[in-house]
């Protein structure tokens, strides 16, 4: 007999029957549908998993991957949103909105050939009648970063025709119109924006913003006021009424306003930046305290409180809170990253390498890491690694441009001018017309000899700003077109700017010394030294030029005035050195030596010049030993290497040793016949007379020092060709008897005394 069937069962039989009945499409409508639902509550992953179902059903579907390029965007996973939307525009090539996405993408990249890409794809869209505000606004940004000014003012107009109350195009409108001193239209256009959106904090905001950049701050005032009334947690707009009381020297007001914008949740530090900015330093370190103890896991309250124990003489309290936070986690990147800086500050530079090396394990992709790592490399002397970890940092962040400039600034200063234009080329667009980067790229012209270039450069960063850097520039290209009066006012106006800037300075100097008045020169520096009597750079300069000039009594006053000023100039210690060994004050300078190196251990100029003396007096033990310090610190250093190989083979008797020294000196530095006397001399003592050779001739093709000549007869001589060993013997001993080689060489080659 046939049981009956259950009645859940005859339920499921049904449903599914019906659901057999529903249309492929009407299934993919539920999934993109429901998945639209949740893009709206930012609950992105189970939005892309509804977009997969659709597209799971319907393969070709340009709208569920469109919206799936939406679910991705919203996880911040660009790479595959831009995967996302190519696909839609394979089933649907003229997607508007597809397009669109790809093209802000693009953008974002920072890349200038997508940039390139986007700006074509964006204005075929104008083109096919799709000029919407937001394809025009993205247009115009396009135009910003490949430098097209007019075309960018073009499009964010049209961007307004279409909106009105766009406020971004009229903000974006604005700046491109001051950009070209056009201050009028733009107080114009942020005004209209005003008018289009009554109710827009923002806007009254931004006109405020405008009018205290022109100096308007009585309008400014009242603007940013009345975007208050409209908003009064407008945080944007109560900062910028603190730094409008703060630059009025209205502290309590500016303070008042500053403790205001704390309590909202972007700018919680605001009242403890301003207590620092206000010289209450205790305050201001008390307050770091309060906000970081009241959220313990809010790494930028941290770094900001670790900030200000560095700024008021707090290290102590820094190094406890970092070893704290360390401790109760290792991988804290950030606080790694912080100490290790610190290190590399202090010249403990082991200690700085074992914290990024940290870093780096974790987190491979960290651009600061890479810097940090430069400039330990820098400061070891390491010129090549330096540069390699500021390429790797800029690798992983284009967009890095004060590494940017620190690196074109190297291959300038190292003769690479062409590398540093190139470096400047493959920058984003919108960084080619700052003026950071426009200063290090006529440096680079400058270097060239390229001086048209140069000065088009020049004229074009003036127009957005006076900067030293461009007035020296200017000052200098003025100079070498021969109107020394004309640069020396424009070096003064540098000098205005920033009175202890030694550029400008030296190049004052020169414009007197181009008209032959080096009295001048002396007397302008004497003069502007009295005037900035507390500059320790100032008369360290001063200094330079009396000890030049044969003024070492004077020369020491002001050296010693610099260090007194600031006793961390180690300048103006290096050149009392220099003094008292040219006044044969040989134990002053060591001593002096001794401090430095105290100082700042890291200073391999200071050990390196440390050994030098203690060579000059006779202690060859400790010469060795600072010789070695110096190679160990920095294996590249080609005279420290130079030097202790000649050492421990003249002195120390380990010839073997001293021969791996003076073969890495003459490759470092395969030019230097000092090097090359040293390397054949060593590959003399160990009997080895035919390869020193060619080492003894390269050294004493160069006049510099008879002692290589000596060196070179006996190494002829030995080696079997006797005569042209005595030659050369001869030759020698009519120049100059008297060095103690000299008589070394009669004795090997048998020549009368």
């Amino acid at each position: 007999m046939k049981l009956p069937a259950k009645p859940g069962a005859l339920v499921l039989v049904a449903v599914l029957l019906v659901s057999c009945n529903i249309s492929p499409k009407a299934r993919r409508d539920r999934f993109v549908n429901k998945g639209k639902t949740l893009l709206q509550k930012q609950d992105y992953a189970r939005a892309l998993l509804e977009f997969r179902n659709a597209i799971r059903i319907l393969p070709q579907d340009a709208e569920a991957y469109y919206e799936l390029g939406v679910a991705y965007s919203g996880q911040g996973d660009l790479g595959k949103a831009f995967m996302a939307y190519r696909q839609a525009l394979t089933f649907r090539p003229k997607y508007v909105e597809a397009q669109l996405r790809i093209a802000q993408i693009q953008l974002a990249s920072g890349d200038e050939a997508l940039t390139k890409d986007a700006n074509q794809r964006l204005k075929a869209l104008v083109e096919d009648s799709h000029a919407t505000a937001e394809v025009l606004n993205t247009l115009a940004f396009t135009e910003l970063r490949l430098g097209n000014m007019e075309t960018a003012i073009q499009s964010f107009e049209g961007a307004l025709a279409q909106s009105p109350g766009e406020l971004l195009s009229s903000v974006m409108l604005a700046r491109a119109k001051l950009s070209q001193k056009d201050a009028k239209s733009a107080e114009g256009i942020l005004m209209k924006a005003c008018g289009d959106l009554p109710q827009s904090a923002d806007a009254r905001r931004i006109l405020g913003e405008f009018y205290a950049y022109q100096g308007r701050t009585t309008e400014a005032d009242a603007e940013l006021r009345r975007a208050l009334r409209l908003d009064a947690k407008n945080g944007l707009a109560i900062m910028d009424l603190g730094r409008l009381a703060f630059a009025a020297g209205h502290n309590q007001d500016a303070g008042e306003m500053f403790k205001r914008a704390s309590s909202l949740e972007p700018f919680k530090s605001a009242y403890a930046a301003f207590l620092y900015e206000a010289g209450r330093l205790d305050e201001a370190v008390r307050e770091y305290e309060r906000l970081s103890k009241d959220e313990p896991e809010d790494r930028k309250l941290r770094t900001d409180l670790i900030m200000a124990y560095r700024l008021t003489n707090r290290a102590a309290d820094a190094d406890r809170l970092l070893e704290k936070v360390i401790k109760s986690n290792p991988g804290d990147t950030d606080a790694l990253v912080q100490r290790g800086e610190i290190e590399l500050e202090r010249g403990q530079f082991d200690l700085a390498e074992a914290d990024v090396q940290k870093v780096l394990k974790l987190k491979p992709s960290a651009p600061e890491a890479h810097y940090i790592f430069a400039k330990l490399n820098q400061n070891r002397g390491l010129t090549l690694l330096y540069r390699q970890e500021l390429s790797r940092a800029l690798q992983l962040n284009p967009a890095l441009m004060p590494i940017r400039v620190e690196l074109m600034q190297n291959l300038v200063n190292t003769n690479e001018a062409k590398a540093a234009l190139a470096l400047f080329e493959s920058a984003p667009p919108y960084q080619r017309t700052l003026v950071p980067m426009l200063v290090q790229r006529n440096w680079a012209y400058w270097s060239l000899g390229e001086l048209v270039e140069m000065r088009k450069g020049i004229d074009q960063g003036l127009a957005q700003e006076k900067t030293p850097d461009l007035l020296i520039q200017d000052g200098l290209w003025r100079l070498r077109n021969g109107d020394p009066t004309r640069a020396r006012a424009v070096l003064e106006d540098a000098l205005k700017l920033n009175p202890t800037d030694m550029r400008a300075l030296v190049a004052i100097k020169q414009t007197y010394m181009s008209q032959n008045n080096s009295s001048m020169a002396v007397q302008k520096v004497k003069e502007y030294a009295a005037q900035y009597p507390r500059s320790a750079s100032v008369q360290n300069f001063l200094g330079t030029m009396l000890m030049g000039s044969g003024g070492r009594v004077d020369a020491r006053k002001a050296f010693t005035t610099a260090v007194e000023i600031d006793p961390g100039l180690l300048d103006a210690e290096m050149n009392l050195v220099q003094l008292d060994v040219a006044d044969g004050k040989m134990e002053d300078a060591r001593k002096r030596l001794e401090k430095v190196v105290t100082k700042a251990g890291a200073n391999l100029t200071a050990r390196r010049w440390l050994g030098n003396l203690e060579e000059m007096i006779g202690n060859h033990n400790k010469a060795i030993q600072h010789y070695r310090q110096v190679v160990a610190s920095n294996p590249e250093d080609p005279q420290a290497t130079n030097n202790l190989a000649y050492l421990l083979s003249e002195q120390a008797n380990q010839v073997d040793e001293a021969l791996k020294f003076a073969q890495k000196a003459v490759e470092l530095a395969p030019t230097r016949p000092a090097y090359c006397d040293t390397l054949g001399w060593v590959l003399y003592r160990k009997g080895l007379y035919s390869s020193a050779i060619p080492y003894l001739e390269r050294a004493s093709a160069d006049s510099e020092s008879i002692v290589w000549k000596y060196h070179l007869a006996m190494a002829y001589a030995k080696a079997g060709d006797v005569n042209r060993g005595r030659t050369l013997l001869n030759a020698a001993l009519k120049a100059n008897p008297n060095v103690p080689e000299a008589r070394i060489a009669r004795d090997v080659i048998g020549a009368p005394r």
